[in-house]
Formats: structure tokens, sequence, C-alpha cells
């Protein structure tokens, strides 16, 4: 570990602060300062006019900091600057950053990089939250999941959230369905060659193929899938309907293999499990919600994935 980044590290133990979202938009915009000015910094001249608040504090000078690095998501609204101890945090950072240059040991482009995988851990610790909308349909209510885990996969610099959170509810479902143990579960990351399976699932003569992209090598796992007796069947996300269907099509599958939305697939079986009452689909999808949970502690080391089911 540098000495950049065990100063950051012994930095955020003494004050704690610094890794909320307050925290994290002074560190952003006191390294940008430093960059910008050099150092030694004093810390007087980092106060505004007013003495208040720390210069530069704010939610455009966050954000443009994060889009540089490829993060959209808002860190905070006010971009840190009316939380309360900002100008106690600004000190205790540019006395780190002075003290490191005075040994000649500082990295101010190791510094910002470890501020921005502390935004992104950040963003991740909070993970997707389920809040049912009874004026919105069912299967919005499961797109609104599959929204949240888009945004945190641009955020997460190359995490698959969305292809994990898919897969994990169809086994989710197939657990409701049949029963604990009956399937077994994988982590997202497991190569199917790796493990001899022929899909992401089997049950029975049915072979269950879970992606957010349909190719051309999945289509030959199902003409394979078919040669070997069992029924393909392809679950996918949004276009990846068509795009299956359509390289179906090129290999003449297209009669052959079934192409379902993950929308649709939950959708259904949530309406049948609560006999069609409107007022019990909540509750169906909340169970559903947290099998996939226990799923996801299980097979999955990334909290992230986890999803944070309201009362």
């Amino acid at each position: 570990m540098s000495a950049t980044t065990k100063a950051l590290e012994a930095l955020c133990k003494r004050h704690p602060r610094f890794l909320k979202k307050g925290g994290l938009c002074v560190g952003l915009v006191v390294t940008e300062t430093a960059k910008a000015r050099g150092l030694p910094l004093e810390p007087e001249a980092l106060r505004t006019g007013e003495g208040g608040q720390v210069a530069g504090l704010g939610k455009s000078a966050v954000q443009s900091t994060l889009r540089a690095h490829g993060i959209s998501k808002i860190l905070a609204e006010e971009g840190g600057r009316t939380s309360r101890g900002s100008l106690g945090l600004m000190r205790a950072y540019v006395d780190c950053l002075n003290e490191l240059h005075k040994q000649s040991r500082l990295d101010l482009g190791e510094a910002q990089a470890w501020w921005i995988d502390r935004v992104r851990s950040h963003f991740a610790s909070e993970g997707p939250k389920f809040h049912f909308d009874i004026g919105k349909a069912l299967c919005a209510n499961i797109g609104d999941l599959l929204s949240q885990a888009r945004d945190l996969q641009a955020d997460a610099g190359g995490a698959t959230y969305v292809g994990a959170m898919l897969q994990h509810m169809v086994g989710a479902k197939l657990d409701v369905v049949l029963g604990k143990g009956k399937i077994q579960h994988h982590g997202s990351s497991v190569a199917d060659q790796s493990t001899d399976r022929k899909a992401d699932f089997q049950v029975e003569e049915v072979a269950i193929h879970v992606t957010t992209h349909p190719n051309e090598a999945l289509i030959r796992k199902c003409a394979l899938n078919l040669q070997d007796g069992l029924k393909p069947i392809i679950i996918t996300i949004g276009d990846g309907v068509a795009g299956a269907a359509f390289l179906l099509k090129s290999s003449n599958l297209a009669h052959r293999v079934d192409v379902l939305d993950i929308g649709q697939f939950l959708t259904a079986n949530i309406y049948e499990r609560s006999l069609f009452k409107a007022a019990d689909c909540k509750v169906t999808l909340s169970n559903l919600l947290e099998r996939y949970n226990e799923i996801v502690s299980f097979c999955e080391t990334d909290p992230t994935l986890r999803i944070q089911v309201g009362s």
C-alpha cells in the first residue's frame, strides 16, 4: 500500500464522516483544488468570503469531477456545501495533503482515484430499493428494479449488475415455484463450461438461458440443447427479445426455442400465485425478492446486488 493510500485510509478512520456524502464531496473538491493550485494549501484560503463554507464546494463542481470518471449519478444535491462539519473535514484533509507533500510522498492522481473508488463504493452500498407503486403495472414495478440495476452498472466500472439481477430473479422464481433445493444456483460470473452446465438452469427437460444480450454463442448452445433432447428457453430483457428472435430465425430455430421477456416471465407468475388478487401482488413479489436476496447472499460476494425490500 502506497503512502498516499495509507494516509487516506488513516484519515477516514480518524474522521469517518469522510465516507458520507458530504465528506466525499469535500475530498473530491479539495483534491481538485490541490491539483489546480499546487501544494502546500492554506486552509483559510479554502473558505468562502463569509467564512462559513468550503470554497468551490457544490453540486456542479462535484458532478463535473464524477462525470470525468464516467459517473453520472448525483452524489449530493448540494454537493456537500451545506453539510455540517465540512470545514473541519477540509482542514483535516488539507493537513494530510500538506504533510504528504512535505515528505515528498504525495501522489495526487492516486488520491483522486482513491476518492472516486470511495464514491463508487458509496453508491454500491445503497443497492436497489424496492418501492411498490400501486399506481403502476406490476411489470413496471419490476422494471424499476432493473432500471436501478442499470444505474448501478453505469457507475460501477464494468460490473454486470443487470445480468446478475436477471439470473437470480429467475432463480428465485424457480425456487418459489419448485421449492428450495430443486435447482442449483451459481454466481453470475461462473461460466457454463466450468461446471458442465447446459444452461443457467435446468428443470427436468427444460434448459433455461438468462441473458441481457443474446448472441450467436447462445444460439449454438440452444442448438446443442435440442440435440440432447432438451427444450431451450431464453429469458432476456427489452430489445434482447427481438435480437434473440432474429438470431434464431437466421439459424432456422425460430419455431423450436421460446424467448421470454423477464418482466412478463415474472409478472404472469406473480399474478397466478396471488390468485389474481391485485392487493396480494405486493406481498407475492416481496416474497420473491426475499428469496432473491438469499440467493445473492449465497452466490455473490458483492452486496450491491441485494435489494432493499421495505414494508
